[in-house]
């Protein structure tokens, strides 16, 4: 998943960092609201991360210009503020969630994974696709009630196609949303990771829940439920 940290306290802004980029978040950062409205308004995330008292541009106005420029994506503000009016203007101008420093990791990581989820369709961490159940919370795999291992890789490029399905799903786009900039952009790495899917998940050949679409990817092909 593709992250973005709009935080002006450095140390904050790489705790959040190094703490999601374990949890093999691909993250973006930007320390004041000038950048961080740059980012927010031209590129796509699954998921930010906004504070309200930036320098420059104020976390407020950074939703407001993102919404403004289309940008569907959830936003949870991060603020010192624990006034309930500061609160209600961050959700007025477009944000989905806030959190109040000081805060636990933990409930970050649960409220994100809540929130991507919920983008995706999907109000519990269970997608369930007939014999197929994705946990994203443990990130757990499993087929028939068998768990299926699978790496992490493998486990990113699942989940992500599962949380748009029936989407076209670009190659350029998985490795923009799941893998660090230091990724290998120009091998055929990612359809190695779907034909590994495909055998574990599938070996018989007859759920078929991953499919190619010719000229623009991949598309997760089963229906929830």
């Amino acid at each position: 998943m593709k992250m973005l940290i709009v935080e002006d306290e450095a140390a904050i802004r790489q705790q959040l960092a190094d703490y999601f980029s374990a949890l093999n978040f691909v993250i973006e950062t930007a320390a004041d609201g000038e950048d961080g409205s740059y980012y927010a308004t031209e590129y796509d995330y699954d998921f930010a991360v906004i504070d309200i008292g930036l320098p420059k541009v104020d976390g407020i106005e950074i939703i407001r210009r993102l919404r403004a420029a289309g940008k569907k994506y959830p936003v949870l503000i991060l603020t010192a503020r624990g006034h309930w009016q500061d609160k209600v203007k961050g959700l007025e101008a477009g944000a989905d969630d806030y959190l109040v420093k000081p805060f636990h990791s933990e409930e970050l990581r649960a409220r994100a994974n809540a929130l991507i989820r919920r983008s995706g369709g999907s109000a519990t961490p269970q997608l369930t696709f007939g014999s197929i159940v994705i946990d994203t919370s443990t990130k757990q795999v499993t087929v028939g009630g068998s768990f299926i291992e699978l790496t992490s890789y493998e486990y990113n490029t699942l989940e992500y196609l599962a949380l748009h399905p029936g989407q076209p799903i670009s190659k350029t786009e998985l490795t923009e949303h799941l893998y660090h900039q230091d990724f290998e952009r120009d091998s055929n790495v990612i359809e190695v990771f779907v034909g590994r899917l495909r055998k574990k998940l599938d070996p018989e050949n007859n759920l078929k829940p991953i499919t190619t679409v010719r000229g623009q990817g991949y598309r997760f092909a089963l229906e929830a439920g």
